[in-house]
């Protein structure tokens, strides 16, 4: 087994963690921090809508020798003022955008093309999308952004539990956030497949959050009927137990997208992809975070609130008082769980398997992490009449 894999069972197991939940705090702290740039350049930056949205004007020329920077000083010589820009297509050609042009400041600009490019006007593709249009799309994006937010709430409601529901609406809406913030702080423009991206990224960010959510609810099932573990540490261990999955699942996620970043828009300069994969980079690795480092923190946080979690987390500490303070008295170390004095009642089911399994290491010779010693590998032939009990003693004679 592979190292990765290795750990990954020990996290499943519980054997070993990192306290993700008692150092929310921390986590809190950072992506308010991330937040608030994002704000700050969504404020003052805005984003670059394309044409889509906008409204604008797309020209297509044929093959040409004349480079992306020319015809986009041309284009914006001829739109007096307007803001172009110019991408080198595949077959050689160009294609031109400016956005806020109508249909009589487009005709100028087709000629101007034209002459610079030496082809008659005729020759050179030309798209209008009106600002009404654009409106209308923007429009139809937020009320599908908001349905979908709407169902996710009422589905987390159903499946699992109202808190779980407004920590995934927290964390989705902290995804959206950060992604638009740093469209807004990189100047990228937003497009119909800057919208397909969000709208990726969200679900791929609930699919992370309801695996953690699910192995939640599985083991906090009867957690009132116990006094070993607070919800909080629950919660940990779940997360603990969905890490490896979580990570392994982004950076898979995270490799075709950053190809797509940074040689498709980058290296072959395909700035069409720009849109959406940056959209993709962003909202996977900002998800994968949310998942991890706030749903589940939040969730613990809202519940603690509850009466029978903070009754249960009182019961708690009052048994690891006690336990130390007669472990205190007897000059020995208080065991980690203090498993031994709690009633058969007072023991959920799962922590009975757990103690099984640790036993049966006992008896392979392995020290478990809750300070039991080997256990002495016993004789096969025990309590079996007709054999010798002892070396020595003769066989026909019993005591």
């Amino acid at each position: 087994m592979s190292r990765l894999g290795s750990l990954g069972a020990r996290l499943y197991r519980g054997e070993v963690g990192y306290d993700f939940v008692a150092k929310r705090m921390i986590w809190y702290g950072l992506s308010i921090l991330i937040t608030i740039t994002a704000i700050v350049g969504l404020s003052v930056r805005g984003l670059h809508m394309g044409i889509e949205f906008s409204g604008g004007a797309v020209f297509t020329t044929p093959k040409t020798s004349i480079s992306a920077d020319e015809a986009r000083d041309k284009a914006e010589e001829s739109a007096e003022g307007h803001t172009a820009i110019a991408q080198k297509l595949g077959n050689g050609g160009l294609r031109i955008q400016i956005s806020d042009l109508d249909t009589e400041a487009a005709q100028p600009v087709q000629k101007a093309l034209a002459k610079e490019l030496g082809v008659e006007s005729s020759k050179i593709n030309t798209q209008l999308v009106g600002p009404s249009w654009g409106e209308e799309i923007a429009k139809k994006a937020w009320q599908g952004l908001a349905i979908f937010m709407l169902l996710v709430v009422i589905y987390l409601a159903i499946a699992f539990e109202w808190r779980m529901a407004l920590a995934a609406l927290i964390a989705l809406v902290h995804d959206l956030t950060i992604t638009v913030g740093v469209y807004a702080l990189v100047g990228f423009e937003v497009t119909p497949g800057t919208v397909i991206g969000l709208l990726t990224i969200l679900g791929y960010s609930l699919y992370d959050t309801v695996v953690v959510f699910d192995g939640l609810r599985e083991g906090a099932k009867g957690l009132t009927k116990q006094t070993r573990y607070t919800y909080s540490e629950i919660a940990n261990r779940s997360l603990n137990g969905t890490l490896v999955r979580s990570i392994n699942t982004t950076v898979v996620a995270l490799l075709p997208v950053a190809a797509l970043l940074f040689i498709g828009g980058g290296f072959l300069g395909a700035g069409m992809l720009n849109d959406i994969s940056l959209a993709l980079f962003v909202g996977l690795a900002a998800g994968a975070y949310s998942s991890i480092f706030i749903a589940t923190p939040l969730v613990a946080d809202l519940k603690e609130r509850d009466p029978q979690m903070k009754a249960l987390a009182t019961r708690v500490r009052a048994k690891r008082a006690a336990a130390a303070a007669r472990a205190e008295s007897s000059g020995k170390a208080a065991p980690a769980d203090d498993a031994d004095d709690e009633d058969p009642e007072d023991v959920d089911p799962r922590d009975a398997v757990d103690e099984e399994a640790e036993r049966e290491e006992a008896a392979a010779g392995v020290v478990g992490q809750r300070g039991t010693e080997p256990a002495r590998p016993q004789s096969s032939t025990r309590n079996q009449p007709g054999r010798n009990r002892g070396r020595g003693r003769p066989s026909g004679k019993r005591r």
